[in-house]
């Protein structure tokens, strides 16, 4: 009895790290939905999750506009469609979590995963506007709730809709701007295979107009967000279905020029291993390693960086969401992790969401809005969630 009450007496008197906290802890919160549905996620007893807009159909990735605004996209569903969307949330109050007013800027397009701003060297402030086969641009006007101009083509991507047999697979294109250029992900035309098509699993750079168009990434399979953080382009990315449950690791990249691997090579922990299938002369030896690396098939997509900000819990940390393995018996991702900026001490921030089976939602993107705040889409469920001290 004494060995246990001075064990309990030190462990009392231990330093708190953000990374050892007993606020760390997860605990239920119990969620329910407009459509009836109630269910508990788990997350630290320091915060709180609230349904703040459901009805959509695929809601994917935020992005701020100018003037403040949150802009989100909508892909309708998992097929190739012209169904797509774009909302605006406005007069979003950290506060309560209340949005003031939704409105749909635009619809009927084909699977838009992400817009961005730019302003060009004129002056000129666009909006970007990434679809399957193209990316547009529109003039934006501060506080618009319908483009207030038509349409420009800045680049086309190949387009062969969802059938790895013509060449298809990932509808998903993302636009990030820095430094006055454009960033465009453009995902593989198949699980594993040498691409015929130039931009194909690559990251490509451009002019704000579409010229000037060369690959700086390649052999990403599938880097489904992309984001600038302190200057640097960042984004995650998807591994190969065929080398088991448990291989490859999903990835997350600080982006340089170079090669990241596919289809011959792939990461397996810390170790960057051949793909027996796809063998290669020059082997893996100059393969851009990861930052980070997260479980095999748990599909990691959004993420958001909280900067150092005292006491904040989250400070110095990224936020990451795990969208969850296509398989549902596999079971990997389908929650929300943490860790720190240089890409360890990884760990849940909020899970659940898949229970016995039963898909509850697919965590998809992420928006800091606040010290320990930030909304985050379902895009299974079409809820924004938004998550508060």
């Amino acid at each position: 009895m004494r060995i246990a009450a001075l064990l309990l007496a030190i462990l009392a008197n231990l330093p708190m790290t953000g990374h050892a906290a007993a606020a760390d802890a997860l605990t239920p919160h119990r969620i329910t939905l407009k459509d009836g549905r109630s269910f508990n996620l788990q997350a630290p007893a320091s915060l709180r999750i609230t349904p703040v807009a459901e009805g959509f159909k695929r809601p994917r990735f935020f992005a701020r506009s100018p003037d403040g605004r949150i802009f989100l996209t909508d892909m309708d569903n998992l097929a190739d469609n012209t169904r797509g969307a774009v909302y605006v949330l406005d007069d979003f109050d950290p506060a309560t979590g209340k949005i003031g007013k939704i409105s749909t800027w635009a619809s009927g397009l084909r699977n838009p995963n992400s817009v961005a701003f730019l302003k060009d060297a004129a002056g000129v402030q666009w909006i970007y506007v990434a679809l399957t086969d193209a990316l547009l641009r529109y003039r934006y006007t501060p506080g618009e709730t319908r483009p207030s101009g038509s349409a420009q083509l800045v680049a086309r991507f190949p387009d062969h809709g969802m059938s790895a047999s013509n060449g298809g697979w990932h509808l998903t294109r993302t636009v990030v701007p820095m430094n006055g250029k454009l960033y465009v992900a453009i995902g593989s035309s198949c699980n594993a295979c040498v691409e015929s098509e130039t931009l194909r699993a690559v990251v490509v750079e451009m002019n704000p107009d579409g010229s000037g168009q060369r690959v700086i990434a390649r052999g990403l399979r599938n880097a489904v967000w992309m984001s600038v953080v302190d200057g640097q382009l960042m984004a995650t990315n998807q591994g190969v279905d065929h080398l088991g449950p448990n291989l490859p690791n999903e990835t997350f990249y600080a982006i340089k020029p170079g090669d990241y691997g596919r289809p011959s090579c792939y990461v397996a922990g810390k170790a960057i291993k051949p793909d027996p299938k796809f063998p290669r002369k020059e082997g893996c030896a100059n393969v851009v390693r990861p930052l980070a690396t997260f479980i095999a098939h748990g599909s990691a997509l959004g993420f958001d960086l909280f900067p150092k900000n005292g006491n904040s819990q989250l400070a110095d940390e990224y936020v990451v969401a795990l969208h969850g393995s296509g398989s549902q018996k596999l079971g990997h991702g389908y929650k929300l992790v943490r860790m720190g900026k240089d890409g360890s001490g990884q760990r849940d921030l909020v899970s659940g969401f898949l229970q016995a089976g039963k898909v509850m939602g697919r965590p998809c993107g992420v928006l800091r809005v606040g010290a320990d705040a930030f909304l985050f889409s379902d895009d299974k469920s079409g809820v924004v969630y938004y998550v508060r001290p």
